[in-house]
């Protein structure tokens, strides 16, 4: 398919000799599929021939054109940055005036030489563009940048058959930043970043141990060996820096609390014995310590690659530094993860009731910015179990516990126990023990076989009150109650009296009761001037990272006062709405808030509803909880006329029951009824079936599956206490996402998307992938790509949902699925999209190479062997990062103390030299706005940071379901509601197969998706629309 490009200069036509590859353009039209160059004459068409080039060559062929850019010829435009394309031809002079294109040589540095010079920089990696890395500096000149040079990174990879040149996708990097940042701004606002600037000592060497750890002792029986846990761990190490204090300086060390220790100075490579000994009256435990030197980290490499003088980022360099920044509060907080809760005494904690306390933290890591490395931290909170007695917990846990009818309560109690690890108080050890389970049996009624431990006498049965009483000194005073049977190879039963929760242990916070979680939910949402100020005092804690001198001893320093950079307001674009009469008509909108409604005006496109029908699941229940149909019909149709769209009253009413809903065959055999039914009354299918549930309920779940997997028809949930009270914000809502649903477009924007302003057709694309949670080690992961279907309004989207490998981040099939999409748009609009914007979510910079890789890889792959060569961006969206911006005053920012919507950083803060930004797109009203970090990893669309930042901000206008900007890119946002639908699905599944929760954990993954790919594959009837908004 020939895109359209830029108009020629006629004059300049001419025909080349047979001989050339392609004649010379006066200054090099866009080519046939390819980058853009200025206007100019057609180049040559190429010859014949079908053979690539060998990776060492990086001559053009056929039609490559001008210097600046291709022409309309087979070959591959000079500027183009595709990796693939059909066989370049040889031998058929075109078109042209110009001369043969000379060979050009490749060129890896990233400052690419200008045309007929040489380079003197050393080989760097490829990277997605010729744009060199762009430095801030404090100089007054800034850098030059080389649009309209030959793109020749990619000059040898782009000739290459993809099936030839896998190895050299390793090469591959994110492109550079092509400017010295964005201009376009409504105003310039001063803000504080918790960016912290960090210096080190380039000259310093990290040397990188590995630690084995092994009992001394074998174990017994051929059993295989126990995995030694991380506090025990953790014990290990501490004890053996203390018994060799000179050679091993704990100070002078990190430990990742494994297998890697990382020191300031060599330490011995030895094998050490090691005995842990848990308390006066145990057994001390043996164990054999090997250290191993595995490498030396020398921090000159990351002073290299921040200066630009390297394009490899040194991981292990900043893996041995982030051990260093994290040793301190690793050894004096509770860490979860990457994050860290001081709790002697807290920083800031909050009493939740019923034995839970809620505790605030922080996470921090090393960032390579443009000025420099920065410590990057965030304030955080969680929900933990108080360090008190067991007994203490049970009864502020559960209402009306207590101990004179436990038994009443032994379910509530092993469902708060079982798995928590506690400490004994009959004993001096610090050894923490897992609960297994309750006893069976009362204490009083328990007896065990006692073991002469000199073997002289026969085992003995002891009671175990008479054991404590003789061995500890303890008596028992709870003797009608069960004792705690720790986990572990042997029996060993102790009295609830006396153990204590061991502190740290983490309350999930979905189990928290409604008041917990809003207390939890508000210092979440801590607001920016107390996030600030939290930060601020984290930083310089004692048992923060800068804290115990360590950072010192590795010639590191924190400078503990933010960062403060300018940021740039993007103003908000004008939009495009309806009115009620069914005019088109332009807005635009606060620049504070960015906010709009509907009072007075309409969609831009609102679709007829017709033939529509209700499914009233509450029609047998309690009269508080049962619809008011006939009152919330009228005002649903009455919202609908003030909006200027027609609806009429509903074909089919279904009353129905909330046990119905929890039934998964009748639930099916109703759904099916219900559409049959109505195409039978009406010769036509539901356009939407409204399901209206007196609570919340799992059964949810199965209507989505059923309906949008096996019947085909959409749906529109709500409670039936929302629709009774009608409020009339509540009611566009509903309206406004069915109208979606349907195909309708709410809100566009008045003028072109920003850099697509011409001719040719544009798809946006979103990626994500929904991993299982932490504790589930079974369910797959769900991968969902959606994609527009109109141009240029590119607010419609069609999706793809399909389920993989339990934690697998790399899409599978990623070519394939888009393919499909590309076809859904081109059976819609009868042509292809020539340009391609893809964002992807959910990855981080260490997976950048594998997206590139592997994911756009396999997108090239497919799009040739199907003849389609499209120009192709691809950009990463991530939102969890740590990054914050603070208006540095009162006038800097909004009335709530949060920056303003528009607001972009691509200064100072953000990778020395690769193209990404900060972009906060949406109004925050509580807590503190979280900006979107966009890291561009390919570009053949000669994106400037202007272009790119103005086009994600006016795309975060057309998101659906609300009347302002959101804070995610849509393409982005929706692919994470349809990953997030295929979740259900797989939930919903599971549900059906298994009854019981526990039942679920017995089928792998690979047994789920190979038995039920139909159960993510969507219905015809609703996958290219909007079903999952």
């Amino acid at each position: 398919m020939e895109q359209s490009g830029y108009r020629n200069n006629n004059n300049n036509r001419g025909r080349g000799s047979n001989n050339n590859r392609g004649g010379r353009g006066d200054r090099g039209g866009r080519g046939e599929r390819g980058g853009r160059g200025d206007r100019g004459g057609r180049g040559g068409r190429g010859g014949r021939g079908g053979e690539f080039y060998p990776p060492n060559q990086s001559q053009m062929a056929g039609g490559g054109g001008g210097g600046g850019g291709g022409g309309r010829g087979r070959g591959i435009p000079q500027q183009s940055q595709q990796w693939s394309q059909k066989p370049i031809p040889s031998n058929d002079g075109g078109r042209g005036t110009g001369s043969p294109n000379p060979p050009i040589r490749r060129t890896e540095s990233p400052n690419p030489p200008t045309r007929g010079t040489a380079s003197s920089n050393p080989p760097t990696r490829v990277t997605g563009s010729s744009n060199p890395p762009t430095r801030r500096t404090g100089s007054s000149k800034p850098p030059t940048v080389m649009h309209d040079l030959p793109r020749t990174i990619h000059a040898d990879i782009e000739r290459l058959n993809i099936s030839e040149s896998d190895n050299k996708w390793e090469k591959i990097s994110p492109v550079h930043r092509p400017d010295n940042g964005g201009t376009i701004a409504i105003r310039r606002t001063r803000l504080r970043v918790n960016h912290f600037a960090v210096t080190f000592n380039p000259q310093t060497i990290i040397n990188h141990y590995d630690v084995d750890v092994k009992p001394k002792l074998p174990p017994r029986q051929g059993r295989p060996p126990k995995k030694i846990s991380k506090s025990e761990l953790s014990l290990i190490r501490g004890k053996l820096f203390a018994d060799h204090p000179k050679t091993l300086p704990l100070k002078m060390t990190g430990y990742d609390g494994e297998k890697n220790i990382v020191s300031a100075i060599p330490l011995p490579e030895e094998t050490f014995t090691v005995d842990i000994s848990h308390g006066e009256d145990e057994k001390p435990v043996s164990y054999v310590v090997t250290l191993t030197l595995v490498n030396k980290l020398e921090l000159r490499k990351l002073r290299d690659y921040l200066s630009g003088n390297v394009l490899s980022i040194p991981r292990d360099v900043l893996y041995g530094m982030d051990l260093v920044v994290k040793e301190n509060p690793a050894k004096n907080t509770v860490s979860l993860g990457r994050c860290f809760y001081p709790t002697n005494p807290p920083l800031v904690d909050n009493d939740l009731g019923h034995g839970i306390i809620a505790i605030g933290g922080f996470q921090h890591s090393l960032k390579p910015t443009s000025q420099g490395l920065a410590m990057c931290l965030d304030y955080s909170v969680l929900s933990f179990r108080k360090k008190m007695s067991v007994l203490d917990f049970l009864a502020a846990h559960i209402d009306g516990f207590n101990l004179a009818e436990f038994w009443k309560y032994k379910e509530q109690v092993e469902e708060a126990l079982i798995g928590l690890k506690v400490n004994v108080t009959h004993r001096r050890t610090k050894q923490k023990y897992t609960i297994a389970k309750l006893t069976d049996r009362e204490i009083q009624h328990i007896t065990f076989p006692l073991v002469d431990l000199e073997g002289q006498n026969p085992p003995t049965d002891v009671s175990l009150v008479a054991y404590f009483k003789d061995k500890h000194g303890a008596v028992i005073k709870h003797k009608d109650i069960p004792a705690l049977q720790f986990g572990g190879n042997k029996i060993n039963y102790v009295p609830m009296e006396l153990c204590v929760l061991v502190e740290g242990q983490r309350f999930p916070k979905e189990y928290l009761d409604k008041n917990a979680s809003r207390t939890l939910k508000d210092m979440s949402l801590a607001r920016p001037w107390d996030r600030e100020s939290l930060i601020q005092r984290m930083i310089k804690s004692n048992d923060g990272p800068c804290g115990g001198g360590i950072l010192q001893n590795f010639g590191m320093n924190v400078n503990t006062t933010m960062t403060n950079v300018t940021g740039r307001v993007i103003g908000p674009p004008k939009l495009k709405l309806g009115d009620p009469s069914g005019n088109i008509i332009s807005m635009t909108v606060d620049p504070e808030k960015c906010q709009w409604n509907l009072i007075g005006k309409s969609m831009v496109e609102g679709k007829s509803v017709e033939c529509w029908g209700i499914l009233d699941f509450t029609s047998q229940g309690p009269n508080w909880s049962k619809l008011k149909g006939n009152q919330f019909i009228w005002k649903l149709i009455e919202k609908y006329r003030k909006l200027g769209i027609n609806m009429e009253e509903p074909v089919h009413i279904e009353l129905s029951t909330m046990r119905k809903l929890g039934d998964y065959g009748s639930l099916c055999k109703l759904l099916e009824k219900i559409n049959d039914g109505v195409y039978k009354k009406c010769q036509r299918r539901l356009q939407f079936l409204l399901c209206v549930m007196a609570h919340k309920d799992p059964g949810y779940k199965w209507i989505k599956w059923i309906s949008e997997t096996k019947v085909g028809i959409v749906t529109q949930c709500c409670l039936s206490g929302n629709a009774n009270e009608g409020k009339d914000q509540y009611l566009t809502n509903i309206a406004l996402k069915i109208n979606a649903k349907l195909g309708g477009s709410n809100v566009e924007l008045n003028n072109r998307l920003p850099h697509f302003e011409g001719e040719g057709h544009v798809m946006f694309i979103g990626a994500d992938v929904n991993h299982p949670g932490s504790r589930d080690i079974d369910s797959p992961s769900v991968a969902a790509v959606v994609a527009t279907v109109n141009w240029p309004a590119a607010n419609r989207y069609a999706a793809r949902v399909c389920a993989q490998e339990h934690r697998k981040e790399k899409i599978v099939n990623f070519g394939e699925i888009c393919y499909e999409l590309v076809a859904c748009y081109d059976r819609l609009n009868k042509v292809r999209p020539e340009k391609i914007v893809i964002f992807r979510d959910g990855v981080s910079e260490s997976q950048f190479h594998m997206v590139l890789t592997e994911e756009l890889l396999d997108l090239k792959k497919v799009f040739e062997r199907s003849n389609y060569f499209p120009t192709i961006t691809l950009i990463v969206a991530q939102k969890r990062h740590q990054t914050r911006l603070f208006p540095a005053g009162r006038n800097e920012g909004t009335s709530s103390g949060n920056v303003f919507p528009g607001t972009v950083v691509d200064t100072k803060i953000i990778h020395p030299f690769e193209f990404d930004f900060y972009l906060c797109s949406h109004f925050g009203s509580l807590g503190t706005s979280k900006p979107t970090h966009y890291h561009v990893l390919w570009d053949e669309h000669k994106f400037t940071s202007d272009g790119l930042q103005e086009l994600i901000y006016n795309m975060c206008f057309t998101f659906a379901r609300c009347t302002k900007p959101v804070s995610l890119v849509p393409p982005v946002y929706y692919a994470d509601l349809a990953a997030y639908r295929g979740r259900l699905y797989h939930e919903a599944k599971i549900g059906v197969q298994s009854p019981s929760p526990m039942a679920s954990s017995s089928l792998s993954s690979t047994t789920l998706i190979s038995n039920g790919l139909d159960s993510y594959k969507l219905h015809a009837d609703v996958q290219n629309g909007m079903f999952f908004i």
